[in-house]
């Protein structure tokens, strides 16, 4: 991590949070996204953190940042589930102390044009007939439920018939799901990926399509550009005020 004093104060400080995970290629992944952005907006001082797993922790790199500066808080998740509801709060709260102006974004998902496009981006470009949206999956009805929609927006963006799947909680696992759309008919059904970064999910989710005979599995989100233009728009509409400030 740079220290404090190498950073201006005048720069925004856009700070991605992710989930975290044990596996190593999913904090590739999200410093890969980190350096998209840094490239995409030389501008802003881009950092990576996360909520578990690998450091460094959101407080850790707001803290290492000068007095005075502002700081905007992109949490890198689909739902606002458990982690935007309850983990993002608790990080501004615990950053009150601090003397930076701390603010959030909203979370990525569920169904904005530019995460479709991310999602379309990984499908092959034809040949399939139905696509089933992989995503890790909540307990939470409300997030759950948002999740479906992507699913139907994906489906009508494509003009497909679309079916949703969770490698975890309740819901329909991949395999099921590719299982019930061949049941309707459709011959070449493939896996869109609701992921932002590989891991254990994600990888339970692609074995069992393809086990399922799945003809295309799409790969995780990672850093496409649409990615990339989102979080941008996120910070943007922080930075310009059209979201309420959190400090």
């Amino acid at each position: 991590m740079r220290s404090a004093r190498l950073i201006p104060r005048s720069r925004p400080a856009v700070v991605l949070v992710a989930h975290g995970s044990r596996d190593p290629r999913a904090a590739a992944s999200t410093e890969a996204l980190a350096r998209a952005v840094r490239r995409d907006r030389p501008e802003w001082t881009v950092r990576a953190s996360y909520l578990d797993h690998a450091g460094p922790r959101p407080l850790d790199v707001l803290a290492a940042l000068p007095g005075g500066s502002r700081a905007v808080l992109v949490p890198l998740l689909l739902t606002a589930a458990y982690h935007g509801r309850v983990d993002l709060p608790a990080v501004i709260r615990d950053a009150s102390s601090l003397p930076v102006r701390v603010t959030a974004t909203d979370v990525l998902g569920p169904a904005s044009p530019l995460l479709l496009a991310a999602v379309t981006r990984r499908l092959p470009p034809d040949g399939l007939d139905a696509v089933v949206l992989a995503a890790a999956g909540t307990r939470d009805d409300t997030a759950r439920g948002t999740i479906g929609d992507a699913a139907t927006a994906l489906g009508r963006h494509l003009g497909l018939p679309s079916a949703v799947s969770c490698a975890s909680g309740p819901g329909e696992r991949a395999d099921e799901a590719v299982r019930r759309l061949q049941e309707a008919g459709a011959r070449r059904v493939g896996m869109a990926a609701y992921f932002l970064a590989p891991g254990l999910l994600y990888d339970a989710s692609a074995r069992a399509a393809r086990e399922a005979g799945a003809v295309a599995v799409a790969e995780p989100l990672g850093d496409a550009p649409e990615l990339v233009r989102l979080v941008a728009a996120r910070v943007e509409a922080v930075l310009s005020g059209s979201l309420a400030t959190a400090a």
